[in-house]
């Protein structure tokens, strides 16, 4: 037997798609503004705060543009301290691999999985994004291949914690062009994620989309602090002061080395996952104890570049037939009340 799998249809290829679905002139404009913007923040030459920021997952397109519009008012009040990113997921990885995987596989959560459909849809969503509320937001690079279904909208990439030692993930991620977050893997090896981040800023030549292609290596790749789960099975934060220095320690001696160094050493601390033990309430705890952190020390403060938070309309989450609208399908959320308070004590403490 060759290959046990059922070919079903051919999919348009991202150069197709994007020719179907073109972006304006108005959206390529936004986007190169702020991914300007997003630059000069990881290269310490604007010191505002990064909010990566939006539910787990992008599931209903309604919800969401109304979530990512009620973040551009208060974007508008906080401009001179905090940037925000909105997080538009539509991707979402299962541990067993069963269950609802997201916008891309599921357009309608409660319908089969159609991929055709899905390309369009998150196309269409984050596009929508960008000229209802003019802005560019995040997405995780769960699947490498399908990144260029997105590259001309995207302004943010996260690497997943099960995604992170990956080789296809790391040699992508050196030539998105875009800020690649590569997150600490879950058993906690930072090690593995310095790894991911040298990988990644260094140029390659490798097979993507059936090209040989050639990468400049991606000078704004960075980590992301999510806590890890030890050999017990217990959620274990990696958000304190000490692991911010412990960080810093591992950037340093790095660039010690010889034969690699780092350019726009950075951190991105996620405040839910494993740091929160999916605790959705604790992100703002966890925000604040990062905020004095960096108060404590200069050079930590410049290593935090941002904080990525999980938040949607309505507090904590749902099954896929409670239809309440903007609660999340997949991990509990920081309802909209409690996240536009936050934000407001954040651009206060920054």
């Amino acid at each position: 037997m060759e290959m046990d799998m059922e070919f079903l249809r051919k999919l348009p290829t991202p150069k197709e798609l994007k020719e179907q679905f073109p972006v304006s002139e108005k959206i390529a404009a936004i986007k190169a503004d702020r991914d300007r913007q997003i630059r000069e923040i990881f290269e310490g030459k604007d010191g505002r705060l990064l909010l990566i920021i939006g539910p787990c997952s992008a599931d209903n397109e309604e919800a969401v543009i109304d979530y990512i519009s009620r973040l551009r008012t208060v974007q508008d009040k906080v401009a001179d301290k905090i940037f925000m990113i909105p997080r538009i997921y539509t991707n979402k990885p299962r541990t067993i691999g069963m269950g609802y995987k997201g916008m891309l596989h599921q357009p309608d959560p409660e319908k089969k999985e159609d991929m055709l459909k899905g390309i369009i849809a998150i196309r269409d969503l984050h596009t929508r994004a960008v000229n209802e509320t003019g802005f560019t937001c995040a997405d995780e690079m769960l699947y490498p291949e399908n990144h260029r279904y997105l590259s001309d909208l995207l302004s943010y990439v996260a690497i997943g914690a099960r995604s992170v030692e990956d080789q296809q993930h790391r040699l992508t991620a050196s030539g998105v062009g875009i800020p690649a977050g590569m997150k600490n893997p879950t058993g906690g090896d930072i090690s593995v994620m310095m790894n991911s981040i040298i990988a990644a800023q260094h140029g390659h030549m490798f097979l993507y989309r059936g090209w040989e292609v050639k990468t400049p290596g991606n000078p704004y790749a960075h980590a992301i602090l999510r806590g890890y789960v030890d050999k017990f099975g217990r959620n274990m934060p990696n958000y304190h002061y000490e692991d911010l220095q412990n960080l810093l320690e591992h950037y340093q001696e790095v660039n010690e080395s010889a034969q690699t160094k780092l350019v726009n050493p950075a951190v991105i601390i996620d405040t839910n996952h494993s740091n929160s033990g999916k605790r959705f309430a604790e992100q703002i705890r966890i925000s604040k104890d990062v905020m004095h952190s960096c108060k404590v020390s200069e050079d930590v403060h410049k290593l935090v570049k941002g904080l990525m938070i999980e938040s949607y309309i309505e507090d904590g989450a749902q099954k896929v037939s409670e239809h309440c609208y903007g609660k999340s399908i997949t991990d509990p959320c920081l309802g909209w009340e409690k996240t536009e308070k936050l934000i407001y004590e954040l651009a206060e403490l920054w």
